[in-house]
């Protein structure tokens, strides 16, 4: 079904198998027969230099990341390391310029309310905030988090002593039940 690229669930649904059933058809099939639905919550299509996977031990989460500036180093153990950080902190964007505009407007409001509640002059409100929006990148990007195997480096300077010039391109984790 793969090797038909679909761009998005309704299109891997839609595949036509070998046996002539389409993927939905298959799935409600065996729904039937296990007694558990069976739903396809997310699909991505993802491709790149260097894709590294990880299944966290309970095999209920996953998660799939792009590196790309390898140059032919074996990344396999510093991949599988990027990829638990992933299972782990769950960050929301591979670096500040992935992260939504919207998000990033209701993390500096957040922040001015609370700056404002503290009673510092106003002033002081846009520059706390800024400070305050580079500790939410900090926390929420993959390349700006201290990486959790060595917390003297971040994430970004891991993969650069790993390999110069190694980055992540993009990632995608998954989680059963959420």
């Amino acid at each position: 079904a793969v090797a038909n690229n679909p761009a998005n669930t309704e299109e891997l649904l839609a595949i036509t198998l070998e046996d002539g059933r389409t993927v939905a058809e298959t799935i409600t099939e065996l729904t039937g027969k296990i007694g558990e639905k069976i739903v396809i919550q997310e699909y991505a299509n993802i491709s790149g230099e260097k894709i590294v996977s990880y299944i966290h031990s309970n095999g209920k989460m996953g998660v799939l990341v792009v590196f790309e500036g390898a140059n032919g180093a074996d990344i396999t153990e510093a991949g599988k390391d990027v990829a638990m950080q992933i299972a782990a902190m769950n960050p929301i964007a591979v670096d500040k310029d992935g992260v939504d505009p919207a998000t990033i407007e209701r993390e500096i409001e957040i922040a001015k309310d609370v700056i404002r509640a503290e009673g510092k002059p106003e002033e002081m409100v846009e520059k706390i905030a800024a400070g305050k929006l580079n500790k939410f990148y900090k926390d929420s990007t993959l390349l700006n988090q201290e990486f959790v195997k060595d917390g003297s480096v971040d994430v970004r300077k891991f993969l650069d002593n790993t390999s110069k010039g190694l980055t992540v391109s993009a990632f995608k984790r998954v989680q059963l039940g959420a």
